[in-house]
């Protein structure tokens, strides 16, 4: 039976449903639309470190890659809580998976904008995990999504789960533990649109594309799928032609229909599908790039597709694929398009550049630092600039336009993985052990 602990601190109040204007949101992974972007704001930081500009910082029990979502005045994250001290993490090779004996404890929390202080915690789940891990994933790396009315919690091997603005359970559904490829573990975030919840779960067994009604958990449709192990988060695609839902998976990426009918498909993708479609300039995006494989595309894709619309062998465009790099996707982190140009990151530290309407090269693998980990976070971009988060917590700023330039580095303590929130003219940037509010702004 799973059980639910809900704390609310004296003196701090609950945010009111609605209550937040767009400039306080981010409402999911990569914020608004997916993109990665917030509008440009003077007030919005170029540098940090520990000891500048940093409002507050706020230990975070457990562990997760699970990314900041802002809703209001409250910041939430996911995490995994084991009741052994100091679970490993860190930067494994491609084999390098384990699992856990120990019990551990599912949580969402819920922070003060204001003050960083925890709002409230919520035990979604408890038990000894069923699957195994990637070294570099966790338990809790799935981003909740968040709405008016409520907070979406998920954990692919355990379940989906729903609680109120003030960290009370609305509804939960359990899922059967997955067989993942590799046992990687589980990755692929929620998404919620218009009072439905989108849930992914691609595995060696039977994979899925859920349509959940957010207010309730019922299952309204769900499409079979006959793709594997995946880690990607869905896209809602409100395109000129018609809203649709994109997702990437083993080989194949796939749409469908707010009804969970197959649109179109395209094959030519890697095995492992780790970046999220996403969508801008009336072009979609989707890439992977698994580091195994020699064909690593990247792909602009225009509306209106439909049946197969894959490459024929020896081409690079068609009538729905605007173009293709064979050799430009990335393996972990999602791409961010910020004035007209791809910015496409490597996980081993390399930026190229595209001219996302024509594909054109902007510039090709540019280095931006030696001697780093490697990047895992997906990029961000706002105010004439690219931010780049490496697993190191140094965060590489890259100067916006046709020339490449690195013109800063901002350094927090700890290992980062997790893609940052931007709102409140803050960044919240999660790492191993901490939340950071960055800002010029203190209130």
């Amino acid at each position: 039976m799973i059980s639910r602990r809900s704390l609310v601190l004296a003196g701090l109040t609950l945010p009111l449903p609605g209550a937040a204007d767009a400039l306080d949101r981010w409402p999911r992974f990569r914020g608004p639309q997916g993109r990665g972007l917030a509008p440009d704001d003077p007030t919005l930081l170029q540098t940090w470190s520990e000891s500048e500009n940093v409002v507050w910082k706020t230990k975070v029990p457990g562990l997760g890659w699970s990314c900041p979502v802002v809703w209001g005045d409250r910041v939430f994250l996911a995490s995994a809580r084991s009741s052994a001290e100091g679970e490993a993490i860190g930067n494994g090779d491609w084999q390098d998976t384990r699992g856990s004996s120990h019990p551990h404890r599912w949580m969402l929390y819920a922070f003060d904008v204001p003050s960083g202080r925890t709002v409230w915690e919520t035990e979604l789940a408890e038990g000894v995990p069923s699957i195994s891990r990637h070294m570099k994933n966790t338990y809790a790396t799935e981003t909740p999504a968040a709405d008016d009315e409520r907070i979406y919690g998920h954990f692919g091997h355990l379940g989906t789960y729903a609680v109120d603005h003030s960290g009370k359970l609305q509804w939960s559904k359990k899922w059967p533990p997955p067989e993942i490829r590799y046992g990687y573990g589980t990755a692929g975030s929620p998404i919620v649109h218009k009072g439905v919840l989108y849930v992914v779960r691609d595995n060696e067994g039977r994979s899925v594309l859920m349509a959940l009604d957010a207010a309730t958990g019922r299952e309204v449709w769900r499409a079979e799928r006959t793709e594997g192990s995946g880690w990607a988060t869905p896209h809602v695609w409100e395109n000129r032609e018609r809203t649709e839902i994109v997702v990437s998976g083993k080989d194949s990426v796939r749409s469908y229909s707010l009804g969970g009918k197959p649109l179109w498909h395209l094959r030519g993708v890697t095995s492992l599908a780790i970046p999220s479609p996403f969508s801008g300039d009336g072009l979609l995006f989707v890439g992977s790039g698994f580091q195994m494989e020699s064909f690593r595309p990247m792909y602009a894709i225009r509306p209106g597709a439909s049946g197969d619309i894959s490459l024929k062998k020896g081409t690079l465009s068609n009538e729905f694929i605007a173009w293709c790099h064979p050799q430009s996707g990335p393996y972990n982190p999602t791409p961010v398009l910020y004035q007209g140009r791809l910015y496409v990151l490597m996980d081993r530290g390399f930026l190229l550049c595209y001219d996302a309407e024509t594909g054109k090269e902007v510039y090709g693998k540019q280095r931006i630092a030696r001697a780093v980990t490697g990047f895992t976070a997906s990029p961000w971009a706002y105010n004439g600039h690219v931010f780049c988060l490496s697993e190191d917590g140094d965060t590489y700023v890259v100067e916006a336009g046709p020339d490449f330039k690195v013109v800063g580095k901002n350094s927090l303590d700890g290992m980062a993985m997790a893609s940052p929130a931007i709102a409140h003219s803050s960044l919240f940037i999660r790492t191993r052990h901490h939340l950071y509010r960055l800002s010029q702004k203190h209130g």
